[in-house]
């Protein structure tokens, strides 16, 4: 049974309903407070723990684990726990396209913390820039980011909203905003 199967609703009409069941029964909704941590499996003989370790550093985390194939660093209310995959899968390159994780942007304080992470990684790191630091209006309201790649491939964003983003005044989700997008992708959101 796929995914979609299992639902008798359309996606859009679940994330849009009330808070209640398909049976019409009442539930409680919580607020999250971040994400905990994030666990990344990357290719060996790369260089990828290196590049985390510096990477981690960077951003002011701590190490806590430092192993032979194993790195985690806490720090910023988050985590960030990398290791090396299983020999079997050892070669492997990361797929964004493929399901599971597309990428994952960490959030600054400022532009200027988008400028220092996007110049550490090109000439510290050696990454693979995607997209240099630069504003990106059309995904957000003050939206400015860098896009680089570790050396398995994982994409990694650093980005900067100023203000409450899309909960603001100019938001989508603010007073008076358009409300949620039809469609995402490189052009940012669409109706």
């Amino acid at each position: 049974m796929g995914f979609r199967a299992k639902f008798d609703k359309p996606l859009d009409r679940l994330v849009n309903s009330p808070n209640t069941n398909q049976c019409g029964a009442a539930f409680m909704t919580i607020d999250i407070n971040g994400i905990a941590h994030l666990q990344l499996t990357v290719a060996r003989n790369c260089g990828a723990l290196e590049f985390w370790a510096q990477l981690c550093a960077f951003l002011n985390l701590e190490t806590l684990i430092q192993g032979e194939d194993v790195l985690y660093c806490i720090g910023g209310r988050t985590g960030i726990l990398v290791r090396e995959a299983p020999a079997g899968k050892a070669d492997q390159v990361f797929d964004q396209d493929a399901p599971g994780l597309h990428h994952f942007c960490f959030r600054a304080r400022s532009t200027e913390d988008v400028d220092a992470v996007g110049a550490f990684a090109e000439h510290t790191l050696n990454a693979n820039i995607l997209r240099a630091p630069s504003m990106s209006e059309h995904f957000a309201p003050g939206y400015y980011s860098v896009l680089f790649t570790d050396p398995t491939g994982i994409r990694i964003e650093v980005n900067f909203v100023p203000g409450q983003g899309h909960f603001g005044d100019a938001g989508r989700l603010g007073e008076g905003g358009k409300g949620p997008a039809k469609r995402y992708g490189d052009f940012g959101l669409d109706d």
